[in-house]
């Protein structure tokens, strides 16, 4: 008896395993796909700052493949015969898309102005701690934007609520946003120590995380902002 139960729990295990396996690697690659011709041509503009304006209309498709793939990895089937990453991260790109833009075109525009502020700070004759306002604004910016991201794309606000309550669960869970400010560490050393091509491909693995540390969040709104 105890020898089919455990030769059941090894089967269920390595079923979840590999359904975990297919499903990140296939949103790794329909993330990668539906993110392309933005990533491509960052990848062929100089590290010249007057290219920031060009390299945030670069990276706008990447906010929608964020959403889409954060809604699949969420929504992943456990059991590997019921297995569709694809047509979940295809649904979460049709649902998330606009209400992604609509929060992630202001973002990176913000921080467009804080980076290009900073990389001409010297011209602009303001003492030396504003540099550390504006690279601190920056940060919790990112931080907010965390949160933002995995609330448009689990739950159907609007863009104003959207912002309102990733600004509040910024403070609310300490927790949570401290796991995001070391995914955010993480993913600037790779990309400083390694290759800027790293993140990109290891961000289906990143955004599980971030959802594994967004625990709290998902679960309070789901318990008091949703009907």
């Amino acid at each position: 008896m105890s020898t089919v139960r455990t030769s059941d729990f090894g089967t269920r295990a390595l079923s979840r395993a590999s359904a975990l396996i297919h499903t990140v690697l296939t949103v790794e690659a329909l993330l990668l796909l539906t993110a392309f011709p933005g990533l491509a041509g960052l990848l062929l503009l100089g590290p010249d700052p007057a290219n920031l304006p060009l390299a945030a209309l670069c990276l706008l498709p990447l906010g929608p493949a964020l959403s889409a793939a954060l809604y699949a990895l969420h929504h992943r089937s456990r059991d590997l015969t019921e297995l569709h990453p694809a047509r979940v991260f295809l649904r979460g790109w049709r649902l998330n898309a606009l209400p992604a833009l609509k929060l992630w075109t202001p973002l990176l525009a913000w921080l467009t102005v804080i980076t290009f502020t900073l990389t001409h700070f010297s011209a602009t004759g303001l003492p030396g701690w504003w540099a550390l306002l504006l690279a601190a604004i920056g940060a919790g910016a990112l931080l907010w934007g965390a949160h933002a991201l995995v609330l448009t794309s689990l739950f159907a606000f609007r863009a104003r609520d959207t912002a309102r309550l990733a600004g509040y669960f910024l403070f609310r869970h300490r927790r949570a946003t401290l796991a995001a400010a070391s995914l955010l560490i993480l993913t600037a050393t790779l990309t400083a120590l390694l290759t800027e091509a790293l993140p990109a491909l290891l961000a289906a693995p990143l955004l599980l995380s971030l959802l594994h540390g967004s625990r709290t969040v998902i679960a309070e709104t789901q318990e008091e902002f949703t009907a």
